[in-house]
């Protein structure tokens, strides 16, 4: 199940951003692509959610969850089999036994909630900035060239020139490196094998 885009309609409009009766569904694909975006630079889903994830066992007593924070433990088994005899401390588990066999790797899959009750408003504020540029382009009328993100170089006014150059990015869409670093501090980052229920 796919989750919720961190932002609404109803929060653009907050930021100042009107959106058309016939543009609702592509700010609602650019909603959720912003969020998608977001998300993949966190390493977490920043909302909260239910999720499943499965994470090798490690041999010490502590088993650190993805997705912070962590505010409920459903489930646990090592190999395909429920344990019980663990607790959950600052998004970690802990268990006497450690996670591992001896001697031989193990699988702990943890069903878990996990993210903030609420979207704070500078990941909303984000989001919105993501969608006005990528509304922008698609309000352009330039025959889809928009579409990617160009960056103006050089400008000159006697004779009108300009120069476009890239800056690394291929759409309005993807973060920068700073801003995909800072999210990953903030949010912990996260492990690719989570999946939503």
């Amino acid at each position: 199940m796919a989750l919720e885009p961190l932002a609404t309609v109803a929060d653009l409009a907050a930021l100042g951003l009107t959106i058309e009766n016939d543009e609702l569904a592509v700010a609602q694909r650019y909603l959720a692509v912003a969020s998608a975006a977001v998300r993949n630079a966190a390493g977490s889903p920043i909302s909260e959610t239910t999720s499943v994830v499965k994470l090798e066992g490690e041999r010490g007593q502590r088993l650190q969850l993805p997705g912070s924070p962590v505010t409920a433990v459903t489930e646990v088994a090592i190999d395909g089999k429920t344990v019980t005899d663990w607790r959950l401390r600052s998004d970690r588990l802990w268990r006497h036994a450690g996670w591992t066999a001896p001697g031989e790797p193990s699988e702990v899959e943890v069903t878990y909630t996990h993210g903030l009750p609420e979207v704070p408003d500078d990941i909303i504020d984000l989001i919105g900035r993501l969608v006005a540029g990528a509304m922008a382009s698609y309000r352009a009328d330039d025959n889809g060239a928009s579409l990617g993100t160009q960056v103006i170089t050089s400008e000159r006014i006697g004779d009108y020139a300009v120069t476009f150059g890239g800056d690394g990015l291929a759409t309005d869409m993807e973060l920068p490196a700073y801003l995909r670093d800072r999210l990953a501090a903030r949010f912990g980052g996260g492990v690719s094998t989570l999946r939503s229920r």
